[in-house]
């Protein structure tokens, strides 16, 4: 009997941990297998309803106008959002355009009716930059018609073409000259902000810039350069789509050069000397890529500095297709856990410096280029070619924001130090970190008046209450370190700032907003974004 009872004891602890067991194996799976889904759909998780204490949303329209039937809708009311989640706000109406006269229509409803009208594509910044409240939203993603002319190393485009299909155009004799570090953008929203990526040679964006045909808020088109109705340019780029509708634009292209690819691992510290001694006299290290470790035990201290050195001006002949990003589930995962703690961004780290190397994609046959050896070569189309399809996710209850902020050159060290005891001494998780070389932009509201380095952070949050204060706070704090060191913050994401904040970065902001009238006197442009800045500047 004795015996009998042992051995149901023993069974019974038997079958205890294999549940234990089973369960864990359950969860793990379980878990591993939503960090490693994609998005079901756009994250819609609320609104950041004001900006430094003044209050965002407006009113619905007492008597709205009834919709023109001519005009091609895509939606008649709802509410739009941008890639944060936190900007739901209830619009007019979208028109999905796809011809230049559906501009010139929309704009002309809209200001038979008195409703304001904004500029959609792919939506990436993260403050309201693209719509606002009762607005008539121009969704011009298949407005994206793109031409080439060879002999003039140009492209002409209209403002929905994306980067990453415009590659696929351009691919294998020429590539874009300047454009972000990943290619799911639209080329009108890189011009609204005046983005700037990986070449540090070509600086950002307003550098490659032909000529704009641009249709003003009384339907006029105007053609402006760096040296035609030079001061509407200046407005345009980095003017975040509140100076008129770009139409189409013409772009310099240049050589899908082939490179070849190295990495090493340098202090950050030491980052203004190898910029001084390496990258800026070599002309041939044509892109440059600067990721800081996010990992607690080095953390913002070491840096993996990926540089590719121009080998040939062209890819062989028989060169494929631009490849897309692989291993998406495992980098998902991989990202998706570093946001659990400090364990997982050692693992983060191990994996960037150590396993990553392993499976670089080397996309240009070595005989055929300058006999390189056992160098990994690819063409430049490659590394800018990333549609980072791992940075998306199915996780609802959060989500993950940009920041970028731009220091003087000489400011660097001491604003890094400082920039890292902050980000240190706050819980919300930095999941990436990298440094950009910025040029002196001559655009109405620069966020570089001098030569800068730039700090591009990645950052997770929440999507409750809680987790955008917190976001707030540490913002507000990365904010008035750059001040402090005579840099500026970048204005396509949070609108978290404060009107000291905003005006101490942005100086020119007041006549910015001057010049805003000055084309648009009935302000028919408009955003989320713009009401915001109005109401910190004083501008009633």
């Amino acid at each position: 009997m004795a015996d009998e009872q042992k051995g149901f004891r023993l069974s019974r602890r038997l079958v205890l941990g294999a549940t234990v067991v089973g369960g864990a194996m359950l969860w793990g799976g379980t878990t591993m297998a939503r960090l490693a889904r994609g998005p079901s759909g756009p994250k819609n998780a609320g609104r950041i309803a004001d900006i430094d204490g003044i209050a965002l949303p407006l009113k619905p329209i007492a008597s709205p106008p009834a919709f023109d039937p001519s005009l091609p809708w895509s939606a008649k009311g709802g509410d739009i959002n941008d890639a944060s989640g936190l900007s739901r706000t209830p619009v007019y109406g979208v028109v999905e355009v796809s011809e230049e006269d559906h501009v010139a229509r929309a704009l002309a409803f809209a200001r038979a009716n008195g409703l304001k009208v904004s500029l959609a594509a792919i939506r990436h910044s993260m403050g309201g930059h693209a719509f606002d409240d009762n607005a008539l939203v121009l969704d011009l993603k298949k407005f994206n018609k793109v031409s080439v002319d060879a002999a003039a190393r140009t492209m002409t485009l209209q403002p929905g073409a994306r980067w990453h299909d415009i590659q696929n155009l351009l691919h294998p004799r020429f590539a874009v000259k300047a454009m972000q570090s990943t290619d799911i953008f639209s080329v009108g929203g890189s011009l609204s902000v005046n983005a700037h990526g990986m070449d540090h040679q070509a600086g950002s964006v307003a550098g490659s810039i032909r000529s704009m045909r641009v249709m003003l808020a009384d339907g006029s088109v105007t053609t402006c350069s760096a040296t035609e109705n030079s001061e509407l340019f200046r407005h345009v780029v980095g003017g975040y789509g509140l100076f008129g509708v770009v139409v189409e634009a013409t772009l310099d292209i240049v050589d899908n050069a082939v490179y070849r690819t190295s990495r090493e691992i340098i202090k950050s510290d030491d980052f203004p000397k190898f910029f001084a001694e390496v990258l800026e006299p070599n002309k041939d290290i044509g892109l440059f890529y600067g990721h800081l470790s996010t990992a607690p035990g080095n953390f913002l201290e070491d840096m993996i500095v990926y540089r590719y050195d121009k080998v040939a001006d062209q890819p062989p002949p028989d060169q494929p297709a631009i490849g897309e990003p692989g291993s998406v589930g495992l980098k998902r995962v991989i990202i998706n856990l570093a946001k659990w703690g400090s364990l997982f961004q050692e693992l983060k780290w191990f994996t960037e410096k150590t396993l990553e190397p392993k499976f670089e994609s080397c996309t240009v046959a070595r005989a055929a280029a300058m006999a390189q050896g056992e160098a990994c070569l690819v063409t430049r189309n490659n590394p800018m070619h990333d549609s980072v399809p791992y940075l998306f996710n199915d996780l609802t209850d959060e989500t993950d924001i940009l920041h970028e902020y731009f220091i003087p050159r000489a400011a660097y060290v001491e604003f890094i130090s400082e920039a890292r005891d902050i980000l240190r001494n706050q819980s919300l998780p930095v999941l990436n970190a990298s440094v950009r070389i910025v040029h002196k932009e001559d655009v109405a509201l620069t966020y570089a008046p001098e030569p800068a380095y730039s700090l591009v952070l990645y950052i997770n949050q929440p999507t409750d209450a809680d987790g955008n204060a917190k976001m707030r706070a540490l913002t507000r704090a990365l904010i008035d370190v750059t001040i402090k060191h005579g840099g500026r913050f970048f204005l396509p994401y949070q609108l978290h700032y404060t009107a000291r904040e905003l005006l101490a970065s942005y100086p020119e902001l007041p006549a910015f907003l001057a010049a805003k009238r000055h084309y648009d006197p009935t302000e028919l442009f408009s955003s989320t974004f713009y009401r915001g800045i109005k109401a910190l500047s004083g501008v009633a």
